[in-house]
């Protein structure tokens, strides 16, 4: 299976920052306890390199992801690495361009139509809306699909527990990004048992919207 289409399937997708890679393989092993085996991890830290290849190499069954991939230096590091797909919060042709030449998946975000057609010229079906809520929030990604229905988005900006059900019902988003399910502070006290009754509760409130997609 491929990166998107276990997105596709997970619907969630966890979007953690990490200081600290000794904390990775706990974190990706919750995760995977929980149901919920897929990570973001953004590249906003010095430690994120390091803990996408500690996910990788320790965590079996957890899909990794890099995040906040702004650069074709980023996209080298996250590769080396060993990332499953690649994240950024918007559309860079020459960071989209260095995925492609190394062979793996990226999923740029965008935020208006002229982007949105951008993206399509390079090859792109699956974007990152972001910040989705900032930027008009669930109207405006059901307004996207009457002109592009060949676009599917992942948003990602503000999204919560309570409002992620409402967000899966559109027939355009296949999954939803999520930093309220592993925050910086819950991995820093290491608080696993909370990480993991989260990421639980996420994988039971995307249920009934699978059924429907």
């Amino acid at each position: 299976m491929t990166p998107e289409n276990t997105l596709r399937q997970l619907r969630i997708v966890p979007v953690i920052e990490i200081a600290d890679a000794a904390h990775a393989v706990p974190l990706g092993q919750t995760l995977v306890e929980a149901g919920l085996p897929v990570a973001e991890v953004t590249f906003r830290t010095p430690a994120a390199a390091e803990a996408i290849a500690r996910m990788v190499r320790e965590v079996p069954g957890l899909l990794v992801g890099a995040g906040t991939v702004l650069s074709v230096t980023d996209v080298d590091a996250a590769v080396d690495a060993g990332a499953h797909f690649l994240v950024s919060p918007g559309l860079n042709p020459a960071v989209v361009a260095s995925a492609r030449s190394a062979g793996v998946p990226i999923i740029p975000g965008v935020t208006s139509p002229t982007e949105i057609e951008a993206a399509r010229s390079l090859g792109l079906r699956l974007l990152k809306l972001f910040p989705a809520e900032a930027v008009g929030g669930l109207p405006l990604v059901k307004a996207f699909a009457a002109p592009y229905p060949d676009v599917e988005f992942m948003p990602t900006g503000g999204i919560t527990a309570s409002s992620l059900e409402s967000w899966l019902q559109a027939p355009n988003v296949v999954a939803c990004g999520g930093s309220w399910i592993a925050t910086k502070t819950d991995i820093a006290e290491r608080r696993w048992d909370d990480i993991r009754t989260k990421a639980s509760q996420a994988v039971r409130l995307a249920s009934p919207s699978v059924a429907s997609v």
